[in-house]
């Protein structure tokens, strides 16, 4: 593949960028950089705050997934990869502390230097840093991979591609970046982009490759050996060039990170018990309490850890696709919210009337507040008032339920909220003016057991208003096929929140990426003041301006009535080998991306 440089991409030489540089007043290059204010850590930081500088090195982890895998390389569209590898095998210009809302300390970039305003960013690389075959990461293999992430990879990176107006080696070590509109968080998400080397893909298909290919990593990890759909095995490299950054120090302390696959999640509960995997995660909790008393539990070889975290909730559920004329009307998936009975189901599946999702940013101080909108967050509304779906200015609160399976009251509410709708119970059967039968397809994946109870019930509950669903199955490479392309009426949609969040959301809500197959916006939402919030929290200048605007995005994502919301779980549920351990540190994130097994370590 010949990557091109052209349209608004310019590769300037390193002669030109240094005589322009000097003719722009520049800001005094930093250690890190924070979405607002300063960095938590200073300069002369000796490790991030919830590692232990001290642990040993050594032993192996063993995780479990369900589904497998066709592919290694996690930067394209085609095929099935383990999404771990992203971040384990490959390094960033700069890399996040989970201990702070959104702040990046140097990696690959020794410094970043960016514009009062955030126009553009500059990178400096450290002479040091080194890919796993030794060679050195040079600002052209910097620049190759944004080009090509940006024009033939995955479709998360696109979008910030397409906010850059060029991108300029501006010397032998260093790279600016110049967006085409400032934007607060665009200088922190470029700095966190994998950088790839250049010379592995010459003359190689670089969005055809799949097993063929093992890439060279930047990253303390490296793939040593894979088995195709069934495991990855990855070694720690003793010549990793990062090993004594204050960043790294303190991390990435076990030799072997093993990923297995299993066709089902109860196989691989089983094959934990027998220990042929050594950590697991669960997110039921009624399961957590009652069947994880087994013989290697009791005996001590394993360890049950609640990790609790500051994060938001995101969403777990299944989302509707508004895309269908059956879901388009907003009362109709208001219905299909209140027939799901929250306080039976919870009971039932979960033992207890476990935590509900109430919000996409609830648990946090991004989610709305009860009642009306006031204050800012009202202020922000407003201007959307047509737009809006009612909830959104008033408050927007989900249907109670009822520990009774029938649950007899919110059964008349969605039947009125049909009827009003324009549709109504004919011999038993939900059915429109003009005849058409309301039915539609929940399309699962093959292994999900829990979600196959819950959808069971849910199912039930359905019937008892005249509507009769297809339940498909299928497999893991069909259901990523379809949900592609948006193929489902109702699917498990399971999306995590930062306290951060920024140009991901854009992603999920926005109305550009409501027809982009392969985007998050699974539930096809298309609306003006989505895309207006998305903006006024993208451009906030301040925190408390960021944090309204937020609320305020949440009220309308809410009051959408997308997702049927179910549980989430305030802590993580870790079980794993008594030689496995974390620090007692923990970060605001708890259990995050670059925290299992980032910061673990094996000791005897």
């Amino acid at each position: 593949m010949k990557p091109v440089f052209a349209g608004q991409f310019s590769l300037i030489s390193a002669s030109f960028g240094l005589a322009a540089a000097g003719s722009i007043a520049l800001a005094e290059p930093q250690h890190g950089i924070a979405m607002y204010g300063d960095p938590a850590l200073p300069a002369d930081f000796s490790s991030l705050p919830y590692a232990n500088p001290d642990a040993p090195t050594g032993g192996r982890v063993v995780t479990g997934e369900v589904g497998s895998f066709d592919s290694l390389n996690p930067h394209i569209q085609k095929g099935r990869v383990p999404w771990q590898l992203r971040f384990l095998a490959y390094e960033s210009l700069m890399g996040r502390s989970y201990d702070e809302p959104f702040s990046l300390y140097g990696l690959l970039a020794e410094s970043i230097d960016t514009a009062e305003d955030r126009s553009w960013v500059e990178f400096t690389l450290r002479p040091e840093a080194r890919f796993s075959d030794g060679s050195p990461v040079t600002v052209e293999d910097v620049l190759w991979s944004y080009e090509t992430l940006g024009t033939e990879g995955h479709g998360r990176y696109r979008g910030l591609w397409d906010k850059v107006e060029t991108a300029e080696i501006t010397g032998e070590s260093s790279i600016r970046f110049t967006f085409k509109q400032p934007e607060p968080e665009l200088a922190l998400i470029i700095g966190m982009r994998p950088i790839l080397q250049k010379a592995q893909w010459d003359g190689q298909e670089f969005t055809e490759s799949g097993l063929d290919v093992i890439p060279v990593a930047s990253a303390p990890y490296i793939i040593t050996d894979f088995d195709a759909g069934r495991s990855v095995t990855l070694t720690r490299n003793p010549d990793y060039w990062g090993k004594d950054l204050p960043f790294r120090r303190g991390t990435n302390n076990v030799d072997e990170v093993r990923l297995e696959f299993f066709t089902d999640a109860a196989v691989m509960f089983e094959a934990f018990k027998a220990g042929e995997i050594n950590t697991f995660r669960e997110t039921n909790s009624e399961k957590w309490r009652t069947q994880f008393d087994f013989p290697a539990v009791q005996n001590g070889d394993m360890v049950l850890s609640e990790i609790p975290h500051e994060r938001p909730t995101g969403i777990t559920g299944y989302v509707m696709n508004t895309r269908l004329p059956q879901f388009a009307d907003w009362r109709v998936r208001e219905a299909m919210i209140t027939l799901l009975n929250y306080p039976f189901i919870s009971e039932t599946l979960v033992g207890a009337d476990a935590p509900r999702v109430t919000s996409y940013f609830s648990n946090s101080l991004l989610g709305m507040k009860e009642g009306p909108a006031e204050g800012d967050v009202r202020a922000l509304l407003e201007p959307h008032a047509e737009h809006l779906l009612p909830g959104a200015l008033d408050g927007y609160t989900l249907a109670e339920g009822s520990s009774s399976e029938r649950n007899r009251g919110d059964l008349r509410r969605a039947i009125t909220l049909f009827e009003d709708a324009g549709w109504t119970i004919q011999d038993g059967v939900m059915t429109n003016a003009s005849g058409e039968v309301f039915t539609f397809e929940i399309l699962l994946s093959q292994g999900s057991s829990e979600v196959q109870s819950t959808i069971d019930i849910y199912a039930e509950a359905l019937a008892r208003v005249g509507i009769t669903p297809t339940i498909t199955v299928v497999d893991g490479a069909q259901y990523k096929e379809r949900t592609d392309r948006f193929d489902f009426g109702m699917t498990y949609y399971r999306r995590s929140a930062s306290l951060s969040p920024g140009n991901e959301q854009l992603a999920i809500w926005g109305s550009d990426a409501a027809d982009i197959p392969g985007s998050r916006n699974w539930m096809g939402a298309d609306n003006p003041a989505i895309d207006a919030l998305l903006q006024s929290m993208l451009n906030a200048q301040t925190q408390d301006g960021f944090v309204a605007a937020t609320r305020a995005l949440d009220r309308v994502i809410a009051s959408g009535r997308y997702v049927v919301p179910v549980w989430h779980n305030p802590q993580s549920y870790l079980a794993h080998s008594v030689e496995l351990h974390y620090p007692e540190d923990l970060p605001i994130y708890g259990d995050y991306l670059g925290f299992h097994p980032d910061v673990w370590w094996w000791e005897e």
